[in-house]
């Protein structure tokens, strides 16, 4: 344990006193055995509440479990935050996750069901833009800044207006808040394009071919949305059967930029009290990659995977706004919100009443973004829903057979749970992220080791 005198001497006396009962109680043990299995988890979840499970058969009692004796009378549980902001050790598993669905529609996997084959599928690594709102402070290839200054990588100053009067902030909120209709225009348009390349009508298309993607939300630093994607061509039936010939990765990348400039590929938004009327479309800025199967310098499996992963454990918060729901704009001097977040922030208080139909305040704090950050097709590859569901068999299978209990078809459970709170006290939080140092570091020991025996072993 990390939770001795180095750490100590930088706690507070009120936390250091929390710990200290905490580390004394009599079922401390028992209290971090939770937290550990929780991997550390931030913020977890207080249930109490009991199981019973009886023989099908004969009625008998196999195994009863009560939170009376769990310390507090409570099990605590991973709260399962995708934002690394709010829970490391949860954002861990769930960019493990993102990772593993990525890859999966990339290289193939067995327990998914998504063939090796898709390798040698039509894929493309796109990433669609915002349009400008206005000049922002940046990092040129000149390496000076339009204000004249050299901005060093981690200036606050980057993404932030030259001149804040004349910065479009609404337009940025409003952008935000339609890019998830701009997105559904551009893969129905894609659609289009790719059919018209191939001399087929929509239906004939469909009956060919079928397309399918995986996209990440990305905030730049001047709080407008962009989009990573994935998008692989298939057979009519999905990743189980061969694209039609004329499906190639050139014409793809050639369908995605046109698609992405067409016309169609617009969202109006009508004029409102002082908004003028608007265009929304995405920027000028766009790349379009095709993704190769081993490691080069080109764009890989592995990175396009890692990369998308990245990014579903981040959100608005990177820009300086804050990682909840704000409920009164006073909260924003309570949280020392930066100027420019701040302005995004108030244009989304100042439109919400026009265009109240977009909920722009209740998303203030994504910048209007209203979108979930990492969607797929459905024979993209499995889902979040799958992946947990495996940890939780595997679960359910370590403990029954921990208990000697018998398969679960001849067994009927009954349980009551209930909310009960969340989070640690002061002493507890400490001690919470020190259990998941210790798993990380844990963990990077575990890998490292792996990778010094893969290298022997090809030596």
């Amino acid at each position: 344990m990390h939770w001795g005198l180095p750490v100590a001497n930088t706690l507070d006396p009120t936390t250091l006193g929390d710990l200290l009962r905490v580390a004394s109680a009599p079922d401390f043990d028992r209290w971090q055995d939770q937290i550990r299995k929780t991997g550390g988890c931030a913020q977890p979840i207080h249930l109490t509440g009991w199981t019973l499970t009886r023989d099908k058969a004969s009625g008998q009692v196999l195994h009863t479990y009560s939170t009376q004796d769990e310390p507090g009378g409570r099990l605590r549980i991973a709260c399962g935050n995708r934002r690394a902001s709010r829970c490391q050790p949860c954002a861990y598993l769930y960019a493990g996750d993102a990772y593993r669905l990525v890859r999966a529609g990339l290289s193939g996997d067995d327990a998914m069901n998504i063939p090796a084959a898709v390798r040698e599928r039509p894929r493309v690594f796109a990433t669609l833009t915002a349009p400008s709102f206005g000049r922002v402070h940046n990092r040129p290839d000149t390496g000076r800044c339009r204000c004249g200054t050299r901005h060093t990588e981690d200036d606050p100053a980057l993404g932030t207006a030259l001149d804040p009067d004349t910065y479009d902030y609404a337009g940025a909120v409003l952008f935000n808040n339609h890019a998830g209709e701009l997105w559904h225009r551009f893969f129905n348009r894609l659609r289009r394009e790719l059919a018209a390349y191939a001399g087929l009508t929509q239906k004939a298309f469909k009956e060919s071919a079928r397309l399918s993607f995986n996209k990440v939300a990305e905030f730049q630093k001047r709080g407008a949305i962009h989009f990573h994607a994935v998008i692989r061509i298939d057979g009519p039936d999905g990743p189980g059967s061969l694209p039609p010939r004329w499906a190639t990765t050139e014409l793809l990348t050639r369908c995605i930029e046109a698609a992405a400039a067409h016309p169609y590929v617009t969202v109006k938004v009508p004029p409102a009290e002082d908004q003028p009327a608007r265009k929304l479309q995405w920027g000028e800025r766009l790349d379009a990659r095709p993704i190769t199967a081993f490691d080069s310098d080109d764009i890989t499996e592995q990175k396009v995977a890692a990369y998308v992963a990245k990014y579903a454990t981040k959100a608005a918060e990177t820009t300086g706004t804050l990682d909840r729901r704000i409920g009164e704009l006073a909260e924003l001097d309570q949280h020392h919100v930066p100027d420019h977040a701040r302005r995004l922030i108030r244009a989304c208080w100042d439109l919400d009443r026009i265009y109240p139909d977009r909920r722009l305040w209740a998303w203030a704090h994504m910048l209007g973004f209203r979108g979930h950050f990492l969607t797929k097709s459905r024979r993209y590859s499995s889902t979040f829903a799958e992946r947990r569901q495996v940890r939780a068999d595997y679960r359910a299978t370590e403990q029954r057979q921990a208990l000697g209990l018998p398969e679960p078809d001849t067994t009927l459970v009954l349980a009551d749970w209930r909310y009960a709170g969340h989070g640690h006290t002061p002493g507890e939080s400490a001690l919470a992220a020190s259990i998941a140092e210790d798993i990380r570091i844990n963990r990077e020991t575990a890998r490292e080791a792996m990778q010094d025996q893969r290298a022997l072993e090809g030596a």
